[in-house]
């Protein structure tokens, strides 16, 4: 298949977040004859993308400002008059945010789709002729339901709002399936790409979309429930990994065994493979906590209690790794650490990204804070608003209180320990003579990621936590 057995000339994009951006991005890259729109109505953002400084992108990830430029102001546009870029469009992308509701039915663990039905509404509203509205944002099985209610009222009111045209409309899931860090090379070069839908036009215009570049073979084909239902099972199926490894990093820190030994034997079994069998704190980010919470509310919405049961402990196990984390720092540190100086390397849920969304940084520098450390703070892409925004207080010298600092020397000056939350790959080549020349003694290295030159920092005179060795 190629590109032009789609007719899609027009594509507007709800959301101009960590999924909409990115992906429009790419296709608009790869596709310089499709004219593709990203909305949001948060000014800031929009300017940020706009932003001639492509250093100053609201998202970063490593290669997007060299596809945003490429593209921008010839076929990439963001702003905020979204009606018109709705009415324009053949096909509009929902990718709104959909978090955890805080309140009501569900709370705790169904979806917010209260963004997912106003930007319906909003389609339905000022479509134009036929669109196909495609369901981008990580949504439950069966929103696809009350998308087209929403859109199937408006085209049963019969025309348009200008000059009389019947509206019609298709509904597709195309969910995304993009590692933060990585969001480039994945669009660039899926392992798949999920089209579902009842509509056999409207699947293979969009088909012929990423069949500009992805190979038609990976390009998979569904009905719109089994397409809603891949997104949460993918990511519910990776956060178990993450939770079944650190389960065995506390067994073999409890036995003398390596987690890593354990992972590579375990990985080289082809059955098994070799990724997310890394021992950490636990899995962060936008999705997999919240999908999984949300699968949890599926199945007990449908009656299965104990499937809900068996991937509720997933998120319960990732929870008790970053206490233990916690807890483990207090111990070792002779049962207090009121007053004390600790170093935190790394805010960002993982490695690449300035996402912080359920980072396990946030809930360890929490139980830090609140046994009344003096944290210091360093993270390469993760700003001192965006942190305080988390921690949920300003910066403060005091005992319970955190600061930033600009190296991770300067925060191990006067410290009595460093933790690494997250895997920069410059927290492996630190200079652990200077640090530990630096740092009040005796001086501990806890490191979650196990990314730490430890011989090294066991020469310059540190005690060495590393997780999951025993």
């Amino acid at each position: 298949m190629d590109s032009a057995r789609s007719p899609i000339r027009t594509i507007c994009c709800i959301g101009a977040g960590y999924v909409g951006g990115p992906t429009m991005a790419v296709i608009a890259d790869r596709c310089p004859h499709i004219q593709v729109t990203v909305v949001d109505l948060n000014v800031e953002r929009i300017d940020a993308w706009n932003d001639p400084d492509l250093a100053r992108l609201p998202v970063y990830e490593p290669g997007l400002d060299a596809v945003v430029g490429r593209a921008r102001g010839r076929n990439l546009h963001f702003t905020t008059e979204v009606d018109g870029a709705i009415a324009a469009a053949d096909m509009v992308f929902l990718s709104v945010n959909t978090p955890t509701k805080t309140r009501g039915v569900g709370a705790g663990q169904a979806s917010d789709l209260r963004w997912i039905e106003a930007s319906a509404r909003q389609v339905a509203a000022v479509a134009r002729g036929h669109t196909i509205v495609v369901e981008k944002s990580t949504l439950p099985v069966r929103t696809a339901e009350a998308v087209k209610a929403i859109l199937g009222a408006a085209q049963q009111n019969g025309s348009g709002p200008a000059n009389g045209e019947t509206k019609t409309f298709s509904v597709l899931s195309n969910p995304e399936f993009l590692a933060e860090g990585t969001a480039i090379g994945d669009l660039e070069s899926p392992d798949r790409v999920l089209i579902g839908g009842e509509d056999a036009s409207a699947i293979e215009c969009l088909a012929g979309i990423y069949a500009t570049w992805v190979p038609d073979e990976r390009i998979l084909r569904t009905n719109l429930w089994s397409s809603e239902l891949s997104k949460l099972t993918a990511n519910a199926y990776l956060a178990q990994r993450i939770s079944s490894i650190n389960s065995i990093a506390a067994l073999c820190e409890a036995t003398g065994a390596d987690v890593r030994e354990v992972g590579r034997a375990i990985g080289t079994d082809s059955r098994i493979g070799s990724r997310f069998l890394q021992a950490g704190p636990g899995f962060g980010g936008s999705c997999f906590q919240k999908d999984i919470l949300n699968l949890v509310y599926l199945c007990r919405h449908y009656g299965l209690e104990e499937v809900a049961a068996y991937w509720e402990q997933v998120v319960t196990l990732n929870t008790w790794q970053q206490d233990r984390i916690a807890r483990m720092v207090v111990q070792r540190l002779f049962g207090t650490i009121t007053g004390k100086r600790l170093a935190v390397l790394g805010f960002a849920f993982k490695a690449d990204t300035n996402d912080t969304r359920e980072a396990p940084a946030i809930r360890i520098c929490r139980e830090l804070i609140e046994e009344g450390a003096r944290l210091v703070i360093v993270d390469p892409k993760v700003s001192s608003a965006q942190i305080a925004a988390d921690l949920g207080q300003p910066p403060s010298a005091a005992e319970g209180g955190w600061q930033v600092a600009a190296s991770p020397l300067e925060a191990a000056t006067g410290a009595d320990a460093v933790l690494i939350l997250t895997e920069w790959r410059e927290y492996a080549r630190l200079d652990w003579d200077a640090i530990g020349a630096v740092m009040r003694r005796p001086a501990w290295l806890f490191d979650a990621r196990a990314i730490a030159d430890a011989d090294a920092a066991r020469a310059a005179g540190l005690n060495v936590w590393r997780v999951g060795e025993g």
